[in-house]
C-alpha cells in the first residue's frame, strides 16, 4: 500500500516535470513568492491571491489554462518550509497526490503521505524532531474490499454493495444458504417471523414458495393475511410476508427471483420489505433537546429540527412498513439527549418526554455525571468529552428498561453522539448509523496542524479522535449532500478532509476513512410541509401571525428582542436567519451590505441570530455580538438594517418567510462552510429565491441561476454583486423573480422531502443488517483496532478536559 502511494505521487511528479519545462520561470516566481513570506500554510484561495499579484495580466489566461493553471486549481493547501515548498494536489474528489518543489533549483519530488505528513509537522516547532510518532492507517483493514473508484459513484455505498455482494453470494444455489439462515432466525420477543423449523433446507424453501405463489394466485389480492394464516403456518411460513395476499404474493415472487435468478436490485427491494427495524436508538448527546424554547440556544437549532422531523417520517414509514408486513407490533423511536437539572425555564429536566405530533416516539433524558455527583448545568460541545463513557453506561441501562428490548437500529448525530452510538452499537451488537451533521475539523481551518493552540478552547484533539473511531466503527453513513463527503471538484469534502491529516506530536492519520468507501450513502433530508410550504398557498397562510411578523420587522423602537430599524418599508428585504457563530458568517453579510451602497438602496436586511437581551455564554456568540454592533456603527446601518433576537417558533419562523416571499425579497445563507443547509431548504420549501455559500451542501441543494444562487462568502464584494444584479434584474423583470422562486421549489419536491428520505433510510438498515449478518463487514479486525486505539488514546484526551463545576 505504501509502495502503491508512493508511485502514485512519483507518477504526478513524471507529469509534471515533462509538461512544465516551459512554465518554470512563472512557477518559480509564484513559489518564490511564497517562500519569501516565511514557513507558513497556504490555502487555495491564498494561493490565487499570490498568483494573482504575481503574475502580469497579459499572462493569467493563459496560465490558468495550461497544466499550471490545473494544478493551481487542484491544489488544496501549500507547506512553505524554505527553501520547500510542498503541495497537496487534489486531481479530483477523492484522490490525494502530493509533491515538493526547491524553490532554487527548481527541483520536483513525489511525496509519500507519511512523508508529507512529517514535512507539513515543520511548521510546529520541535514535532518534526520526535523519533517516533503514532500513525495510524486503516487501510489495511478495508484495502481487499471491493469499492468503486469513479468519484461520481461516491454516497452510493448501497447500490455498489448489493451489486458486488449478490455477484459473490449468488453464484449458484448452493450459496443462498445464508439468506435462508438470515430469513429463518427473524423474531421480535421471542416470537418468530417469516421461516418456521419446517423450512430447513433451500429445496424445501423453494418448493414452499412455489406452493404459496401457486395459492395466493387463486384468491383475491384484498384477502387479509389472517384468512390464510394457518395455511401458511404448515407449509413453514410465519407472519412478516405481508398483510393481504396481494402483498404476499409480491414477497413470494421478488425470493423466487433470488432463488431463480438472482439480481441486486431485485435484492434491495426484498430486503427493504422484510421486517428487520422496529425499536430505534438516535443518539443527540450534548443537551438543550426539547420541543419549545431551546432552538435559539447555541449548540442546538439546525440539529434539533432536523432529528424532530426526522422521527415523524420514521414513525410514520415504520407504521407503513409494519402494516404492510401483517405484523401486530408497536414500534418505538427513542431520542437520547442529556437531562438538564438546570433547565432554565424548559423540558431539559424531564426524563421521559412525548415527541408532539408522534404516537411512538419520545425524548429519553440521561445525565451527565462524575463519582462526584451529577451535572446540573449546561455545557458546551465542546466541553462533553470526559462525560460520554459513564454516559453510554447509563444509557445502556436506561433503554434496556424503556424497550424492553435491545434497539434493532442506532443512529448517532455529530461528534459526541457518534462516539456513544459506536459505544453502545459495539455493546449490543446492532446495526449502526452514523450522522455527522458538521465535523469541526472543516469548518476551522488549520485546526488539525495547529491544535495545540485550539485544544483548550475547542478540544479538538478528543473530537477529531472520537470522529476518527465513529466513522470506522460504523456500519453505514448517510450524509446530506455529496459536498459532505467528498466536496466538489474545488473544494474539499467534510469526511475527505479526514483522509490523511496530522496532530503534531499526538499522532498522524495516514489512512483515517476512504470517501470510496461503499458505507457512505446520500440521504437528503427535508423541510416540515405543515410548517414550510409556498407563500402561494393562500388558504394555508397563517395571516393571524401578520401582526406578530410586522411589529418583528418594522416596529420603530429598539427593544431587547431587536437592534436597528427599517425606514423603507416598500423595499424587499433580504434575510439570513442562524447561529451567531462564526463560521454562519452573519457579520460578514451584514459587512458586505454595509460596503454595498448599490445594494442598500435595494433591498432592507434582516438578520435574525443571537441575543442580544442577555450575556451569552458561548464565547463564540459573545465575540460575534461584539463585531455586529460595530459594523451597524461603521457603516452607520440604523434605518436599512434590523437585527432581531433568535427566533425559536417554528410555526412563526414559517410565516416569517412566506411573509418575506411576500416583500419579493430573498433567503442569503453566507456561511463560511456549511455542511447541509436545513434553513436553505425551509427557505426554498416557502418559494423565497435562495442565494447560499458555495462551500458545504448548499452548493449541491441549488442549482445555480435556476433554483437559486451560489455565493462564495471569501468573495464577500462579489457575493453583493450577485445579489444586486438579482435584484437589479427583478426591478426591469419581475417574472425573474418568479422564476427562481418556482426553481427552488421544483428543486425540492424532487429531492428534499422527508417522506423520500424515511423509505432510504429504513431500506439500508434492512440492506446493511443483512450483509452484516451473512458477511464480514463487522470490520472485526477494525474494531480491535479501535478499541485500542480508543482505551490508549481517547481515553486519556477525554480525561483531559477539565469537568465542568456547577455554579
Amino acid at each position: 500500500m505504501a509502495d502503491r502511494r508512493l508511485t502514485r505521487a512519483h507518477s504526478l511528479r513524471q507529469r509534471l516535470d515533462g509538461k512544465m519545462s516551459s512554465l518554470r520561470n512563472e512557477l518559480s516566481c509564484l513559489l518564490s513568492r511564497c517562500v519569501s513570506q516565511g514557513k507558513g500554510l497556504l490555502q487555495p484561495h491564498q494561493l490565487l491571491a499570490e498568483f494573482e499579484t504575481v503574475i502580469p495580466e497579459g499572462e493569467k489566461q493563459k496560465l490558468m489554462e495550461s497544466v499550471f493553471g490545473d494544478v493551481l486549481r487542484a491544489t488544496q493547501e501549500a507547506i512553505v518550509c524554505p527553501p520547500w515548498v510542498a503541495l497537496a494536489v487534489r486531481p479530483r474528489p477523492g484522490v490525494w497526490e502530493y509533491i515538493r518543489v526547491n524553490v532554487n533549483d527548481m527541483i520536483m519530488e513525489g511525496l509519500s503521505v507519511p512523508e508529507y505528513l512529517r514535512f507539513k509537522e515543520e511548521l510546529v516547532d520541535g514535532s518534526y524532531k520526535d523519533s517516533f510518532v503514532l500513525e495510524l492507517d486503516f487501510e489495511p483493514f478495508t484495502d481487499s474490499f471491493p469499492r468503486p473508484t469513479l468519484s461520481k459513484s461516491i454516497g452510493n455505498g448501497v447500490q455498489f454493495l448489493n451489486r458486488h455482494l449478490s455477484s459473490k453470494m449468488f453464484h449458484d444455489k448452493e450459496s443462498m444458504h445464508p439468506l435462508l439462515d438470515f430469513l429463518g432466525v427473524h423474531s421480535y420477543k421471542g416470537k418468530t417471523m417469516m421461516l418456521n423449523d419446517r423450512v430447513h433446507s433451500l429445496n424445501v424453501l423453494q418448493s414452499v414458495m412455489r406452493k404459496a405463489d401457486e395459492y395466493l394466485s387463486m384468491i383475491p389480492p384484498q384477502t387479509p393475511y389472517s384468512d390464510f394464516e394457518h395455511r401458511f403456518q404448515e407449509m413453514g411460513l410465519e407472519r412478516g410476508w405481508g398483510d393481504t395476499a396481494g402483498r404476499v404474493l409480491e414477497m413470494v415472487h421478488l425470493l423466487l427471483e433470488l432463488l431463480e435468478a438472482p439480481d441486486p436490485c431485485t435484492l434491495e427491494k426484498f430486503l427493504g420489505r422484510i421486517p428487520m427495524v422496529f425499536n430505534v436508538v438516535i443518539l443527540s448527546p450534548h443537551g438543550y433537546f426539547a420541543q419549545a424554547n431551546v432552538l435559539g440556544l447555541p449548540d442546538t437549532g439546525g440539529q434539533i429540527v432536523y432529528i424532530l422531523d426526522q422521527v415523524r417520517a420514521l414513525e410514520n414509514e415504520m407504521l407503513l412498513r409494519i402494516q404492510q408486513q401483517g405484523l401486530d407490533i408497536t414500534p418505538r423511536i427513542l431520542i437520547v439527549t442529556r437531562l438538564l437539572p438546570d433547565a432554565v425555564g424548559t423540558t431539559c429536566n424531564q426524563r421521559l418526554e412525548k415527541v408532539i405530533g408522534t404516537d411512538h416516539v419520545s425524548i429519553l433524558r440521561v445525565p451527565f455525571r462524575t463519582e462526584k455527583g451529577v451535572l446540573r448545568k449546561w455545557i458546551s460541545r465542546f466541553d462533553v468529552w470526559p462525560y460520554l463513557e459513564t454516559f453510554t453506561e447509563d444509557v445502556a441501562n436506561e433503554i434496556a428498561g424503556e424497550l424492553q428490548a435491545t434497539p434493532d437500529l442506532i443512529i448517532g448525530n455529530y461528534s459526541d453522539g457518534n462516539l456513544v452510538a459506536s459505544l453502545l452499537a459495539h455493546k449490543l451488537g446492532v446495526t449502526q448509523c452514523t450522522i455527522a451533521h458538521a465535523l469541526e475539523k472543516t469548518k476551522y481551518p488549520d485546526s488539525d496542524i495547529y491544535w495545540q493552540k485550539f485544544d483548550d478552547k475547542y478540544h479538538f484533539s478528543c473530537q477529531f479522535t472520537a470522529d476518527l473511531i465513529a466513522m470506522n466503527h460504523t456500519d453505514f453513513i448517510i450524509t446530506s449532500t455529496y459536498q459532505e463527503i467528498a466536496g466538489s471538484k474545488d473544494t474539499v469534502g467534510q469526511y475527505e478532509s479526514h483522509t490523511a491529516f496530522t496532530l503534531p506530536g499526538l499522532y498522524r492519520v495516514v489512512h483515517g476513512i476512504d470517501v470510496f468507501d461503499p458505507k457512505f450513502n446520500i440521504v437528503s433530508p427535508g423541510a416540515d410541509m405543515t410548517i414550510y410550504f409556498p407563500f402561494t398557498e393562500k388558504e394555508n397562510r397563517l395571516t393571524a401571525l401578520h401582526p406578530e411578523i410586522e411589529e418583528l420587522l418594522y416596529s420603530p423602537v429598539e427593544n431587547s428582542e431587536h437592534i436597528c430599524i427599517l425606514k423603507d418599508r416598500n423595499k424587499p428585504i433580504i434575510f439570513s436567519m442562524a447561529r451567531l457563530d462564526r463560521v454562519k458568517n452573519l457579520t460578514g453579510l451584514v459587512k458586505w451590505f454595509g460596503k454595498n451602497s448599490r445594494l442598500r438602496e435595494l433591498v432592507n436586511l434582516v438578520v435574525v441570530g443571537g441575543d442580544h437581551g442577555k450575556e451569552s455564554q458561548d464565547r463564540e456568540e459573545q465575540d460575534e455580538m461584539k463585531k455586529m454592533k460595530s459594523l451597524i456603527e461603521t457603516y452607520k446601518l440604523n434605518g436599512h438594517f434590523r437585527w432581531i433576537s433568535a427566533q425559536m417558533n417554528r410555526v412563526r419562523n414559517g410565516e416569517l418567510y412566506r411573509y418575506i416571499a411576500d416583500s419579493k425579497g430573498a433567503f442569503i445563507q453566507p456561511a463560511l462552510y456549511e455542511a447541509f443547509g436545513l434553513t436553505v431548504v425551509e427557505a426554498m420549501s416557502c418559494g423565497l429565491p435562495t442565494f447560499a455559500t458555495i462551500h458545504g451542501g448548499p452548493a449541491e441543494i441549488i442549482v445555480h441561476g435556476i433554483s437559486g444562487f451560489h455565493i462564495d462568502p471569501y468573495q464577500g464584494d462579489k457575493a453583493a454583486e450577485i445579489i444586486t444584479d438579482f435584484f437589479e434584474k427583478c426591478k426591469g423583470d419581475p417574472n425573474h423573480w418568479n422564476r427562481i422562486s418556482q426553481g427552488g421549489l421544483k428543486r425540492i419536491y424532487e429531492k428534499y422531502t422527508w417522506k423520500i428520505y424515511s423509505e432510504k433510510l429504513m431500506t439500508l438498515a434492512g440492506v446493511y443488517g443483512f450483509w452484516k449478518y451473512v458477511s464480514k463487514l463487522e470490520r472485526r479486525e477494525t474494531r480491535r483496532y479501535l478499541e485500542m486505539f480508543y482505551a490508549l488514546k481517547y481515553r486519556k484526551l477525554a480525561q483531559s478536559v477539565p469537568l465542568a463545576v456547577d455554579e
